[in-house]
């Protein structure tokens, strides 16, 4: 028995991760993968059975790993965001999301015929999308700035607010269920409240006094989630989830605590959790599924996607300053994720061990609802947004990771030239001048799985590797050829062809084309700069070509850019020769000398 569970539960290591593979290379939410995988290891053939092979540990399992996701994603709640997410978000994450809630769960009734606590307990689920779906999404479907902001930034906030309205109304069933007043219930929120704010505090305190060693801190913020969340069920049967939720969102709110690297642990502990959980998940649904529901399950799929979101959205942006053609996408554009398939699979196993009524309908119900919206949604999304005219063009801008004042002139050169510019790094001296300079910035890796959730890349297409760490630079061009293309992705070098000698040599396949010339690094070209050397941006003509330009400037000058006339960007490189043609505007790096 050992080896046949040690064997299974590496295998849907090896399986989530290739779910988790093949998303990325299709650029589709990684749980459609993982539901199907499920589904097939489980009803379809039998292969895997979790209530046999893990018995007493399948609920222990699935409660903690459940709690670690609803920790990491309330931990990304923002306070001081939220006035300046916009009128239409802050509808859709407030009364539209009641008003999603309460529409779901009528439904739910009559369609379903589900018992109301059930129906209610649908609807807080169901409300909910989240950025794991979403950022895979509009990376294929490409919407304006407006549209795009607008929907990543629901996803992120009413994570965890959907999840926080779903453990209430779960709590409110438990008390009730087990004959419990409401003096009861009122203190399971209340000890579930004061357990997540004391951790949070707790916490806190020692990370800013350093009284825990960094190498030791996404340790102890583990073990802290899972305690809280261990002690309040305790102490009060199922507050719990509340605990860490509360937890989450009051540790992230909290000054002075640098929670960025427990994020990105936390994040990359979330995906194998929800690659384990989600096979494990889909493999007990039963098929065929119980009497009605298959029918009950798509009918309901159609009415949110149908009416429940576009009513929503109509009401939460009604008054914004968003049109109709933009307010007509965002009303179909909705999938469902982790927080729905996650939370909805441990409270039905717990409301089914209560003898709840409907709770065998929970799964199946939020399990259709997730697969509908994600497949339909991925496949119609792009051409419904080319049709209504609200769909980026092909991407013109520019991610570049770097902040110094080597990543700064380039990113001025672009964005004075008309493109869209993003400057990514970790260094804040450097990220804080760019914003002083009107540069728009993302504070972190780009390659992080922080990045995934929150770097805007609307409108860009491509990647300058710019920054002084040349490790760094490689793994970021490795990150992005599958996002922009091979012939997409650049980097400064860091050395030069003589000083890369085989100790010093990266991998060839971590190599991206070189920029700007043979010779040219990023110490050179911080030299150069610091000589007075300038960029200078010249539209060509007939009787002001290239070689005039370099008659004018010197022979030494590095072309960095051209740009074509329809707009189109070139990028110099060592591999790619460029010659600039009259009607071009060219962007050099030209002698001080000259004027």
């Amino acid at each position: 028995m050992t080896i046949e569970l040690s064997l299974m539960l590496a295998g849907m290591l090896v399986i989530g991760f290739l779910a988790q593979w093949l998303a990325w290379r299709v650029k589709l939410p990684a749980i459609v993968f993982l539901l199907l995988a499920g589904i097939i290891l489980g009803p379809v053939s039998g292969v895997l059975q979790p209530d046999k092979l893990l018995g007493g540990l399948l609920f222990p399992m699935v409660s903690l790993s459940v709690a670690l996701i609803l920790f990491e994603g309330s931990l990304t709640l923002r306070f001081h965001e939220l006035p300046g997410i916009g009128k239409a978000v802050r509808g859709l994450v407030s009364y539209g999301a009641v008003a999603s809630l309460l529409l779901l769960a009528l439904a739910a009734h009559l369609v379903a015929g589900l018992a109301w606590p059930i129906s209610l307990l649908f609807g807080a689920l169901a409300c909910v999308t989240g950025p794991t779906v979403i950022a895979p999404m509009l990376r294929t479907l490409r919407p304006n700035a407006r549209i795009a902001n607008t929907l990543r930034w629901e996803g992120i906030v009413i994570d965890p607010l959907g999840a926080l309205f779903a453990v209430l109304i779960y709590e409110a069933i438990v008390s009730r269920q087990e004959g419990h007043t409401i003096g009861i219930f009122v203190a399971t929120i209340g000890c579930g409240v004061g357990i997540g704010a004391l951790s949070a505090w707790t916490m806190a305190f020692f990370l800013r006094r350093q009284m825990i060693p960094e190498y030791l801190q996404n340790y102890a913020v583990l073990a802290a989630v899972l305690l809280a969340f261990s002690v309040s069920n305790t102490l009060t049967h199922e507050s719990g989830l509340l605990a860490v939720t509360i937890m989450g969102i009051a540790l992230g709110n909290l000054r002075g605590v640098h929670i960025d690297d427990i994020l990105d642990f936390k994040e990359s502990l979330t995906t194998v959790l929800v690659s384990l959980l989600f096979v494990l998940l889909a493999a007990r649904l039963q098929w065929p599924l119980p009497d009605g529901m298959l029918g009950a399950g798509i009918t309901l799929f159609v009415i949110a996607q149908l009416l429940v979101r576009p009513v929503t959205v109509a009401l939460a942006s009604f008054g914004s300053s968003l049109s109709w053609r933009e307010r007509a996408l965002i009303g179909w554009v909705a999938p469902r994720g982790i927080v729905a398939a996650s939370v909805s699979a441990l409270f039905a196993l717990r409301l089914d061990a209560l003898g709840v009524a409907d709770a065998e309908a929970l799964v199946p119900l939020v399990f259709t609802l997730i697969i509908g919206t994600v497949i339909l949604q991925s496949a119609t999304a792009r051409p419904l947004a080319i049709w209504l005219k609200v769909a980026e063009p092909e991407p013109r801008g520019v991610l570049i990771f770097g902040s110094d004042v080597v990543a700064r002139a380039i990113g001025k050169a672009l964005d004075e030239a008309g493109f869209r510019v993003v400057l990514a790094d970790d260094d804040w001296d450097g990220i804080r001048l760019a914003r002083m300079e009107g540069r728009a910035t993302f504070f972190g890796n780009p390659a992080s799985p922080h990045a995934e959730r929150h770097l805007d890349l609307t409108g860009i297409g491509r990647l300058l590797a710019v920054s002084t760490h040349r490790e760094r630079n490689s793994l970021a061009c490795v990150h992005y050829r599958q996002e922009f293309g091979r012939e997409k992705v650049y980097r400064l070098r860091n050395l030069t062809p003589q000083e890369n000698t085989d100790r010093a040599a990266l991998a060839g396949s971590l190599l991206a084309p070189p920029l700007f010339d043979e010779t040219m690094t990023h110490g050179r070209f911080a030299e150069m700069l610091e000589q007075g050397w300038r960029i200078k941006s010249t539209r060509l003509s007939a009787t002001f070509d290239w070689p005039h330009f370099i008659e004018q400037y010197g022979s030494n000058t590095v072309l960095m850019f051209g740009v074509e006339e329809k707009g189109a960007l070139r990028v110099a490189s060592a591999k790619r020769e460029l010659e600039p043609k009259p009607g071009w505007t060219v962007i050099a790096l030209v002698p001080p000398s000259e004027k």
